[in-house]
This record gives C-alpha cells, structure tokens and sequence, in this order.
C-alpha cells in the first residue's frame, strides 16, 4: 500500500435515480422500477471488507427512507454516513427553500437511523456552481461540516473551473465548512478529473493509477475516489434515454469492479471526515480565493 490516507466515498443511489435519465425517469415513478440498491450496495461493501477498508457513504434520503436496514448495515461495517439529498434534483434548478427542504427531509431520512448528527453532503451530480452557491450558506445552516460538491472542472452539468483543486476550509458570512473537492490533476493550463465514476471507468486503469501516483508522491495531497453501486452492475436494466447520457452511464460498467479492487489494493484510505482531520489543514482558504478565477478545467465524461 502507498503511504498516506485517501478517501472513497459511494454516492448510494440506484440505477433510475441518475441525472441522465432524469428527462425520462421522475422520482413521481421511482417507485415502479425494480430497485437493485441494496444488492449492489452490498457488493461494495464486501469488496471494502476484503480490503479492510473504511470509507465513507453519500445516501440518498429516498433510500435511507425505503431501506433502513442497508443504512444500518453500512453503519455496521463502520463507515461514515453522510447525505446525497433526498431526490436528487439539481441544486441550481431550486430555490433555497426548495433545497433547504429536500435537504432536511433527507437529514432526518439518514439521521433517524444512524442515531446521530449527519454532517457530510455531496449535492446530486456535483450541482454547487456558480449559480448555487448559496447552497453552502444552508448547509452550514443546518449543521453540516464537510461537503464534497465543487467540483473544479468544466462540464455540461456541473463544475467550478476555477475552485480550489484540494481540501480546504471555505468561509461564508454564514460561518464555514471544509471542501474536499472530486480529485483532479493539472495538465498544462487545465484541471483533469480522476479516480472516480465515469471517469474510473472510462480511463485505462494504467493511466488513472499514474494520476492517482501523482497526487499522493509528486503533490503531496489525499485523493478523493468515488464510485456509485449501480456502476458495478452490469446486468441493470436499460433505460431509454439519449445516445451521450445511455453511453456515459453504460460505458464499461463491466470493468468497474476490476478497477475498484485495484485502487484498493494499492492506496490506503479512510473516511471523508477522518481524512479531513488527519491531513493538518492550517491554512483557512477563503471563499473568494477557493473560487478565483483559474484557466478553464476540462472534461471527457
């Protein structure tokens, strides 16, 4: 294993829930498909066990609400529990009321199991962009510390090309709470994502390690690999859907697990929050450094 603690976080959804079916699939419907969380949660949870892993866990309140018992089951193996929202709707198409009421249904959903305070988020395809910043200031509102939303790339859904590529403590009028932002490295003048979802997927293993390498050896920081359940099954239903969405969700599904045993195998890791405290972060980045403005990042997924 390399030296230094990691972190991987499992966005706990289900395979109807994704952003790129979501013009097809409304959570009015969520009900009517055959859910495949549980199992392939599981199976995440074996494979973490195997490697003696501890990570942490971005639930879904829609999930927490219908299965008590796989949240109680993370829990049980000693994870950290932390919130994906309720119904994974994009931050910047709500309101601030309409967030902050998505936001607390599913805080209750997850805290009412886990019998204690739920204080990591990560919003819905990493939707805090320019245009909902804000959503921070709720989040500090209501109690969170962590949050692992911005991520500092372009993309057509989601992205602060120019945000703070580490972890980091932002500062609002509101009070403040620390970033740990998707990992990305830096290729000339842009910001590349890494080691994580589609883009675990999608990349050759060869060249994500390499990536992941750099970050630890040659920049001296933790890296953040996330990876959502569905994505290790590559038996889940089709959905219909437009050609770039069905491509980025089905794309090399079946060599996810291969992929994932090989990270964990080589990096040690540990939970979003215990990473956070173990890294020795002084330095109080504020808000409007985090965000200032950088060379554009781009993406492939």
């Amino acid at each position: 294993m390399r030296a230094g603690l990691n972190v991987l976080t499992v966005d706990v959804e289900d395979y109807f829930h994704v952003q790129a079916f979501a013009d097809q699939v409304s959570p009015r419907t969520w009900a009517k498909y055959s859910s495949r969380v549980v199992q392939n949660t599981h199976r995440v949870l074996r494979l973490l066990k195997e490697h003696d892993v501890q990570a942490t866990f971005f639930v879904l309140g829609w999930v927490a609400d219908r299965f008590p018992r796989l949240v109680r089951d993370i829990l049980d193996d000693g994870h950290e529990i932390g919130c994906h929202s309720f119904f994974h709707r994009l931050i910047y198409e709500l309101t601030p009321d309409e967030f902050r009421e998505d936001l607390l249904m599913a805080t209750k959903a997850i805290g009412e199991i886990t019998g204690g305070p739920v204080q990591a988020y990560r919003a819905p395809s990493f939707s805090v962009t320019n245009r909902s910043l804000w959503a921070l200031d709720v989040l500090i509102d209501e109690g969170y510390r962590y949050d692992s939303s911005i991520f500092p790339i372009r993309h057509d859904h989601y992205g602060l090309p120019g945000a703070e590529r580490f972890p980091h403590l932002i500062e609002r009028s509101h009070g403040a709470l620390w970033e740990f932002p998707p990992s990305t490295i830096r290729l000339g003048r842009w910001n590349v994502p890494v080691a994580g979802g589609g883009y675990l997927r999608l990349y050759p293993l060869r060249l994500s390690l390499r990536w992941m390498d750099q970050l630890n050896r040659v920049e001296r920081q933790p890296f953040l690999c996330y990876v959502h359940p569905w994505e290790l099954d590559p038996e889940q239903p089709r959905l219909p859907g437009r050609w770039k969405s069905r491509w980025r969700h089905y794309q090399n599904l079946r060599t996810t697990q291969r992929k994932l045993q090989a990270v964990l195998s080589r990096y040690r890791f540990a939970p979003l929050g215990d990473v956070l405290k173990s890294c020795g972060i002084e330095k109080c980045v504020s808000f409007d450094e985090a965000v200032a403005e950088r060379p554009l990042g781009v993406s492939t997924g």
